[in-house]
């Protein structure tokens, strides 16, 4: 009895050994699946800390591209409005100026003709309704 307990106890502790070892073999495969996974996000965080830092560099750059976009447009707009208002005078007094131009081309026609030696004491005479001198006189 006493040999089939030492049986027993033999074959128990071959059997924990065993155990023991297959456990052992599997803790470190899980140690070295645990390593290679630390690793791999490592890296994976390193990548995505470099992503992110490039991003936001560009994020920056847009940024500053669209302040000084909005700056050039805001410009561009009072450049507009400036030449709208411009555009608006010359339409409303456009009349008045081109009477006035025909006018003063008139007034340097008619001084070009009395530099010239014209007279034209009849044709201003007879535009106020006077008679001439000349008529006068005849």
């Amino acid at each position: 009895m006493i040999d089939l307990l030492v049986k027993d106890l033999d074959k128990e502790m071959t059997e924990a050994k065993v155990m023991e070892k297959n456990s052992q073999a599997a803790y470190e495969q899980l140690m070295a699946d645990s390593a290679s996974k630390r690793a791999a996000d490592l890296k994976s965080i390193s990548k995505k800390t470099s992503e992110k830092a490039n991003l936001e560099q560009a994020k920056e750059a847009d940024t500053m591209a669209l302040k000084s976009s909005e700056k050039e447009l805001m410009a561009t707009k009072a450049y507009e409005s400036n030449l709208h208002a411009e555009c608006d005078w010359i339409m409303q007094f456009f009349d008045m100026r081109r009477a006035a131009r025909a006018e003063e081309t008139d007034n340097l026609k008619a001084a070009k003709a009395i530099l010239s030696g014209a007279d034209f004491s009849f044709a201003q005479q007879a535009q106020h309704g006077a008679p001439s001198p000349r008529l006068r006189g005849a």
